[in-house]
């Protein structure tokens, strides 16, 4: 599965933090409280994730992190491996961390893929994955007692997956069949080609899924395949993260137990610098089918950064622009109507992202009028401080639904995870949520003026095709 967010889901991310001290279990109901009364803002290196962090590393670079969650029998357990579409640098080599979402399910020579599903369908788990520009996740739900019996599968894949060219081509064909089925949908062909409009050196250009003529080239490179699996499936580019009702010392035996004889490895890939944007570039494309047309906007982004105060207030802006209380979503939303779906944010980052903003348009004829209507509402930004009293209520509400995405061991092991394929650092969370907690009118405008000039965009409009007269059909 690639992960993406929902295209007119809420913008921006939750506001998260996580801790690396020990502390009392606490429910999801305490974590509302203390965060809906501002227990911890703006105190003096206030922790506001309140669960006991445990992190320990093997010798071979694995970090392995537990988090124990008031969750009785219950654990999460995700296996991060920090590569996705960013390590896909050689050309005609696209979409080979997606690809090995897939092939991570095919099996080894102790368990094929039959005996492995049996395993987890006698645990009663439940077994996914993801993957994104910037990392893959595997990860399960499952009862406490099944630990072990998770590691010891899990470990054996990692360590010990086999395919044969016959399985590559096998999946090569099933992932072509993602890419048109994805590609039945406008905004996937839209996304496509603001990435390649908007990136012409770094792979953030491409998307996860790859690229459709790489794609149709993967059953023909089986040893590239090898190679990136040798490249980037090694401890020391992983990292398992454990949340619910585990004990920390256990897991540290038995992640010594089936994980330290995994390899560590020493590739490190040249990813290529995108140099900044110095005009704006705009692009078309035409959708065969019915379609209202659609708007998508992007605006280069910075690479995450837990030390600086610019993502947390580019999220905080995505808020102030295109939440339902937002003057602009008013406007176009609800009271012109001239678009039935509007949302915005940028996505946190390994290297320079992009700030997107996507709109469905209710009138082919008001495309521009939206266009010029969103540049306009950025613009008041730069001129004209938010009020500090919107600014409070902006970021209370993102804490409020902070705390929601941690009502469950999946939701707090999928919280943590992110911010460790970032930095490795679980206490990277806490001072995001410092860095949220501080975002100033004045922050909110020097972002405004420094990521929006004009130089820094690329838009691009889908529209329905216009359909074939008869003559054009007659000289075919």
């Amino acid at each position: 599965m690639v992960q993406n967010r929902g295209m007119f889901s809420p913008c921006g991310r939750a506001l998260v933090a996580g801790s690396g001290r020990r502390c009392p279990l606490r429910s999801t109901a305490a974590v509302l409280l203390a965060l809906l009364a501002g227990a911890c803002a703006g105190g003096e290196g206030g922790d506001v994730f309140p669960f006991p962090v445990s992190v320990f590393d093997l010798d071979n670079g694995l970090k392995v992190v537990a988090v124990e969650y008031d969750s009785p029998g219950i654990v999460a357990y995700y296996t991060v491996v920090r590569a996705g579409s960013r390590n896909e640098v050689e050309p005609g080599f696209s979409g080979y961390a997606h690809f090995f979402e897939h092939m991570m399910f095919r099996g080894t020579e102790r368990y094929s893929t039959d005996a492995y599903n049996a395993v987890i369908k006698r645990m009663g788990a439940d077994s996914n994955a993801f993957t994104t520009n910037d990392w893959t996740a595997y990860h399960f739900v499952a009862s406490a007692d099944a630990l072990e019996t998770i590691m010891e599968i899990e470990s054996d894949r990692f360590l010990n997956l086999q395919y044969t060219e016959e399985d590559f081509r096998t999946e090569a064909g099933a992932i072509l069949g993602e890419y048109n089925l994805n590609f039945s949908n406008p905004v996937a062909l839209l996304q496509e080609r603001l990435r390649a409009r908007a990136f012409r050196f770094h792979p953030y250009g491409h998307t996860t899924l790859g690229l459709l003529e790489d794609i149709q080239a993967m059953p023909d490179n089986y040893d590239y395949s090898l190679e990136f699996y040798d490249r980037y499936y090694r401890p020391n580019n992983s990292i398992i993260v454990v949340v619910g009702d585990v004990d920390p010392a256990e897991l540290e035996r038995l992640a010594q137990q089936y994980y330290g004889a995994w390899e560590p490895g020493d590739y490190e890939p040249l990813i290529p610098v995108e140099p900044p944007q110095t005009r704006p570039r705009s692009d078309s494309v035409t959708w065969p089918n019915p379609t209202l047309p659609f708007l998508m906007i992007g605006y280069h982004s910075p690479a995450f950064n837990d030390q600086t105060i610019d993502m947390p207030a580019l999220d905080v802006l995505s808020q102030l622009l295109f939440g339902e209380t937002a003057p602009l979503y008013r406007q176009l939303y609800l009271e012109e109507q001239v678009v039935d779906a509007i949302s915005g944010g940028a996505l946190d980052s390994r290297d320079g992202g992009l700030f997107s903003i996507i709109a469905r348009i209710t009138d082919p004829e008001r495309i521009d009028y939206v266009r010029d209507a969103i540049i306009a509402g950025i613009e008041r930004f730069k001129t004209e401080p938010v009020d500090p009293e919107v600014l409070a209520a902006t970021k209370s509400h993102m804490r409020y639904q902070f705390a929601l995405g941690l009502d469950n061991p999946g939701g707090v092991a999928r919280t943590l995870a992110h911010y460790l394929q970032l930095t490795a650092d679980p206490e990277t969370v806490n001072r995001v949520y410092r860095l949220y907690d501080a975002v100033t009118p004045d922050d909110i405008q020097h972002v405004a003026v420094t990521y929006f000039p004009e130089t820094n965009r690329t838009d691009v409009t889908l529209t329905q095709a216009a359909p074939e007269t008869d003559g054009e059909e007659a000289g075919q």
